[in-house]
């Protein structure tokens, strides 16, 4: 037996397609039995399927642990910045909070959008925070939080705001030249980031304008009609009376964006926003205790809280209203406002992000071992026999980067590996490798939010505190961009082939001269 036979049986074999899909179809069944039958979370489905397929590759395919274990460390590796990126924002929401910097931008937000507008605005800023920024996670943990207190105080339900705020959110992160994504899926299909955003314009400019309209129609039926004054007014009065609202409690918030816009990393961009607010915090008259006790276990409202016990002791209620200078609101208003703000307000600190801490971790764990042992690599390689045509690479790397985001439970795979797989099938259909990047970022960096054990939908549903399976149906961009990037292909429109010279050409078929 020659050396490399050697090296092979001392690895371990690539598993079968056979051995593939049962390995998937077991973790797919307990995935769906804890979270539809047992009504449980799904961290310890994810565990035994990874202890599954670790089994199979162990006793089957006869790879050793070593290998296993390295696969494994390495997948929660390449997660680790977004796992140190969701403590730290965790932080930073609960020092907001203390400090009210939260509440200062749903105060002056619910001073100037209005129902009717609320989503196309809502759309429109986290795109332009995003852009500027390149981070859907900044843009949802910063803006996406204010907008969601504005959406309660418009009577705006929360999966509707939760899925326009992450539609826009990840409109920048895709076509910022700023967002790590953005940078990756062009690097990994073998062309530069100037002609991958080129691409993406294509496709992503038509779906941005489809919810664009969405979010008009939609928003007319939150119009001036079921608009309740009295309800945003008691709003920002319990805001105003518990907070110092001002322009100052704007300056973190902008400091964030400014780091980011100018290139700085997204984690000493992010926890310069947790200095800010520690500042006002203290020079607002909290504890530096208080301060340390909310950055680690989040912050409870207290006039609301308040309020919301009283609700049933009338005089005591009255009394404490007269007290606080509510006096000119009813009751009902002022009870319906602070149960809102209790809602709203009562998160953040390190601990919250300690579930979906575990999640995420649970999740990768699962992913290396499909990754390292080849189950997913099997997956591809089928898929990759079958396409023939201009659509079908592209519907093919639709199908494994949502495969692989569902699978995998992370973008970044989701990006890195359709983009090893079907490099050279583009390339042998002559296409230039623009369109392979578009590909992988139209699907694999969005369709992330839309699963609620991947890293991003994890992340998503806990910072906006909506189930992502309930913002799924208004993330419209993020399920609507595959689509018209299949349609669109399918019609010819914006194929680019590869030039003589490398360059683009942009024709419904090949030209016959290339």
């Amino acid at each position: 037996m020659s050396s490399e036979d050697n090296t092979e049986a001392t690895i371990g074999r690539e598993p079968t397609l056979i051995e593939t899909l049962i390995v998937i179809a077991i973790a797919a069944t307990l995935i769906a039995l804890s979270v539809r039958y047992w009504e449980t979370d799904v961290h310890i489905a994810l565990v035994l399927s990874g202890a599954i397929s670790a089994a199979v590759a162990m006793f089957i395919l006869k790879y050793p642990w070593k290998i296993i274990e390295e696969g494994v460390l390495a997948s929660i590796l390449m997660g680790m910045q977004a796992v140190l990126i969701l403590l730290t924002v965790g932080i930073l929401i609960g020092t907001w909070l203390l400090s009210g910097v939260v509440q200062t931008m749903i105060y002056y937000g619910l001073a100037i959008l209005k129902p009717s507008i609320f989503l196309i605005a809502t759309l429109v800023i986290c795109s332009i925070v995003s852009l500027s920024t390149g981070s859907s996670w900044g843009t949802a943990g910063t803006v996406g939080i204010a907008l969601m207190g504005i959406a309660a105080g418009l009577g705006v339900p929360d999966p509707v705001a939760a899925g326009f705020i992450i539609s826009g959110a990840y409109f920048g992160d895709k076509m910022s030249p700023l967002s790590d994504t953005t940078n990756l899926a062009p690097a990994m299909a073998g062309t530069d980031i100037f002609q991958h955003i080129r691409a993406m314009v294509w496709t992503t400019g038509p779906t941005y304008c489809i919810v664009l309209v969405i979010a008009g129609v939609l928003g007319m039926g939150y119009s001036s009609g079921s608009f309740d004054t009295e309800k945003v007014q008691a709003i920002q009065e319990l805001m105003k009376v518990e907070f110092s609202i001002s322009p100052i409690g704007l300056i973190p918030p902008i400091l964030v964006i400014a780091l980011a816009a100018s290139g700085k990393p997204a984690l000493p961009s992010i926890f310069s926003g947790v200095l800010a607010g520690m500042l006002l915090a203290v020079f607002q008259g909290n504890t530096f205790g208080t301060l340390l006790d909310v950055m680690q276990n989040g912050y409870a409202p207290d006039l609301p809280a308040k309020i919301t016990e009283l609700a049933e002791d009338l005089p005591a209620l009255t009394e404490l209203m007269a007290e606080r200078g509510l006096a000119e609101f009813s009751s009902d208003a002022i009870v319906n406002a602070a149960s809102v703000l209790n809602e709203l307000l009562a998160r953040g600190g390190l601990l919250s992000m300690t579930w979906t801490v575990a999640l995420i971790l649970c999740a990768l764990m699962f992913g290396g071992v499909l990754d390292r042992c080849g189950f997913l690599k099997s997956l591809l390689v089928v898929m990759m026999k079958r396409v023939r045509t201009v659509g079908g690479c592209v519907v093919a790397v639709t199908v494994a980067c949502v495969a692989t985001n569902a699978i995998a439970s992370d973008q970044y795979i989701a990006l890195v590996l359709p983009g090893r797989m079907f490099k050279k099938t583009f390339d042998d259909q002559g296409l230039h490798p623009r369109m392979l990047s578009r590909t992988l970022e139209d699907v694999g960096t969005i369709t992330s939010a839309l699963v609620p054990w991947n890293t991003c939908g994890a992340y998503q549903s806990t910072t906006l505190g909506v189930p992502t399976v309930q913002y799924l149906p208004y993330a419209f961009l993020n399920y609507l961009n595959p689509i018209v990037a299949i349609v669109m292909t399918y019609m010819g429109i914006g194929i680019a082939w590869k030039g003589k010279n490398g360059e683009p050409v942009i024709a419904k078929t090949k030209p016959a001269d290339l």
